[in-house]
């Protein structure tokens, strides 16, 4: 048809084609009322070294997280990262390496996502773990779906899950998101005063398909009621927690105290924050889940030559099975990243994990034991245990002491908790790893003291 059309422009012809008249023939079935009628406000075009120069120009304001004390935290930890990991994780083998799709091609990186799963699996103490999710939220939204698919024998009511009120409230989006369409019903796990569960209320979620929390919670409290949780919830509703897994060097693991499935953030291990880049979800299970989990995992077996040989033993999304079978439409995990995760936690071994936790912990004392002796500072749970971070009282917003600090002390000072919570406008969440020393520390409570003082 088109090599019977007059001599047109290339636009025209394909207009034509498709027996149209005009660009706006295409867009008819939008409604007039969404379509943009003023063109974008775009610069004109720019050669490629225009274009570089205001690139660099764009990248010289960010502000390097290693370039100053940070005490920012909030769920992305800066650790020390052995030089060895970005070394090891950019050689050809690894970087561009497919996804593990063909054990044939891929036994070195299969091998290393074993590896990785043992690691994890022994790092919560649970039998099984999947080569990773994207990130912590999805891995905590995917294992609630699991539960529901595993517990739910309700045909005639509403599936119901309990979620603690302590979580980020950008993960509880991401949950609310998996769960509305699945009409599964979500419930919150109140909270006390003192940042711990109401485990008297926590008792409304027995017979529920899940309960979620995360250890330790979002203002960093470890909680030691958790371990009565599953012993309340009972056997036929699924125990879900969330860990920041440096604390498992000092903590003890959830498995032991009955989690049934395991989920975080792996960030930690392997790279730095990324502030908006790629990171890896953990999530971990015992064997009743294993059929509805999400995700990759890899398994040992034996070739037909007797040599064992590591290939993809199950992958329930819904390219490798018929959809209707699918558990998960998580389409990839982070292999490359969570790799890195292996290697750092390979070179760390045992004693290096609880070393680096205690340095963590060690850190975060330090820093609250400096900042509450400072007059109009308070602790929002003076008896609570904290691990990495901690929040504080101020007497003005939060905001305006991180602009002081910002602007005039180079120091990125922490959280400001009504980002999360609007009610929270004076409270900070102050996170120190073991990157942060007693110099860091010290800069910090002068800071704030020179803006209190501001102030009086």
């Amino acid at each position: 048809m088109v090599d019977q059309l007059p001599n047109l422009g290339r636009e025209e012809e394909m207009l034509a084609a498709m027996g149209m008249t005009s660009i706006d023939d295409l867009f008819t079935d939008i409604p007039e009322y969404v379509r943009r009628v003023e063109p974008l406000d775009l610069p004109p075009p720019q050669t490629e070294e225009e274009i570089l120069r205001e690139a660099r120009m764009l990248l010289d304001m960010n502000i390097s997280v290693d370039s100053r004390p940070s005490f920012l935290g909030a769920g992305l930890y800066s650790n020390y990262v052995p030089t060895m990991v970005p070394m090891l994780a950019t050689r050809g083998e690894f970087l561009t390496a497919y996804t593990p799709y063909q054990p044939e091609v891929s036994q070195g990186m299969l091998q290393a996502m074993w590896e990785f799963q043992t690691m994890v699996s022994e790092l919560v103490g649970l039998p099984v773990s999947n080569v990773s999710m994207y990130d912590a939220s999805t891995a905590a939204a995917e294992a609630l779906t699991c539960a529901v698919r595993v517990h739910d024998r309700k045909a005639t009511q509403k599936s119901t899950i309990f979620v603690s009120e302590l979580i980020p409230p950008h993960r509880m989006s991401v949950i609310h998101n998996y769960t509305q369409g699945a009409e599964i019903v979500v419930k919150p796990l109140p909270h006390g005063d003192d940042g711990l569960l109401d485990l008297t209320a926590a008792a409304a979620a027995e017979g529920a398909c899940a309960v979620y929390v995360e250890q330790p919670n979002a203002l960093g409290l470890l909680d030691p009621g958790i371990c009565e949780l599953k012993s309340i919830v009972g056997e036929n509703t699924a125990f879900v927690v969330g860990v920041q897994p440096v604390s498992l060097g000092l903590v003890a693991p959830p498995g032991d105290y009955g989690a049934d499935i395991v989920v975080g953030e792996g960030q930690p291990f392997g790279i730095g924050p990324t502030a908006g880049g790629p990171i890896y979800g953990l999530f971990a299970c015992s064997q009743v889940y294993i059929r509805q989990m999400p995700g990759r995992i890899v398994g040992l077996s034996m070739d037909s030559d007797g040599e064992r040989a590591f290939t993809l033993t199950l992958s329930t999304r819904e390219q490798h099975i018929r959809r209707h079978r699918a558990t998960s439409n998580i389409c990839s995990n982070e292999t490359l990243i969570a790799l890195m995760g292996a290697m750092h936690m390979a070179l760390l071994g045992p004693e290096g994990l609880q070393t680096l936790a205690q340095r963590n912990a060690g850190a975060c004392a330090a820093t609250k034991a400096a900042l509450l002796t400072l007059d109009g500072v308070e602790s929002v749970h003076p008896n609570g245990a904290h691990f990495n971070e901690f929040a504080i009282r101020l007497p003005r917003p939060a905001a305006d002491l991180l602009s002081f600090l910002d602007e005039e002390c180079d120091i990125t000072g922490g959280f400001d908790l009504s980002q999360w919570w609007p009610n929270r406008e004076n409270e900070l969440l102050v996170c120190a790893t073991d990157q942060i020393d007693s110099e860091d520390i010290e800069e910090l409570a002068e800071g704030i003291q020179d803006w209190l003082e501001g102030y009086e």
